[in-house]
């Protein structure tokens, strides 16, 4: 009976510790999806009313959750939010452009540099499928002083597009300090806004001058190099 007692006793605990564990995990599943209905119905809704215009109880509800203070609970405060909405594509996008950067010739020049910029977001919207919110998120993000900072810091944290950006530098044409500044603004002006026009015309359901994410790359590619090689005209000396 010892004997028996025992195997049963052991039996017991390690039955117990196997509901333990799928306790835990079926727990942790259950933060997950709750985590990701969360960040779906952000991305969503600061994309089409604005970072600032969309309470956290907006969010709560969209993402199917009855308590209001769930937002907070799981990211904190609405720049914490902000920054994971950012960082939740940043991963694929820097394997993408990775994997370009390490296809580059001997020599890059502007055209190839400014691929490496543009492409990897364009091929990560269009893997998305449609809709998709992520150019808007980032249009509204960057309008907004306070939370561009965010942005701008979470990217300049990826090597891959520091890379990028010191490459394009290094070859871009001699220019006056002010018109290179000039440039850059529109550039980012360009990669900023265009893929979220495009985003807002496929959610909408309206004609698009290109069929395509990647015919898409292709013309704000040819754009940016434009802005970045065209002459200095009418400067006053």
């Amino acid at each position: 009976m010892g004997v028996q007692d025992r195997r049963h006793g052991t039996g017991g605990r390690d039955q117990q510790h196997g509901t333990d564990g799928r306790a835990e995990g079926t727990r942790s599943d259950r933060v997950s999806a709750t985590r990701t209905r969360i960040l779906d119905a952000a991305e969503r809704l600061f994309a089409e009313h604005g970072v600032h215009a969309v309470s956290n109880r907006a969010v709560a509800e969209a993402a199917g959750q009855g308590n209001n203070t769930v937002v907070g609970y799981h990211f904190g405060t609405k720049a914490d939010l902000v920054r994971a909405l950012i960082r939740r594509y940043s991963a694929a996008m820097d394997t993408r452009r990775e994997r370009m950067v390490a296809a580059l010739g001997p020599d890059p020049g502007v055209r190839d540099w400014v691929d490496c910029l543009v492409r990897p977001a364009a091929e990560h919207l269009a893997d998305l499928g449609s809709p998709t919110w992520y150019a808007r998120f980032g249009a509204q993000v960057m309008t907004d002083p306070a939370l561009r900072e965010i942005m701008v810091a979470g990217s300049l944290a990826s090597p891959s597009l520091t890379t990028v950006l010191d490459g394009l530098n290094d070859c871009l044409p001699a220019l006056p300090v002010e018109v290179r500044l000039e440039r850059g603004d529109i550039c980012r002006q360009l990669l900023v806004h265009h893929f979220a026009q495009r985003e807002r015309a496929l959610a909408d359901g309206t004609p698009t001058p290109r069929a395509s994410w990647a015919d898409a790359a292709t013309g704000l590619a040819d754009a940016i190099v434009g802005v970045w090689t065209s002459p200095v005209t009418g400067r006053a000396d």
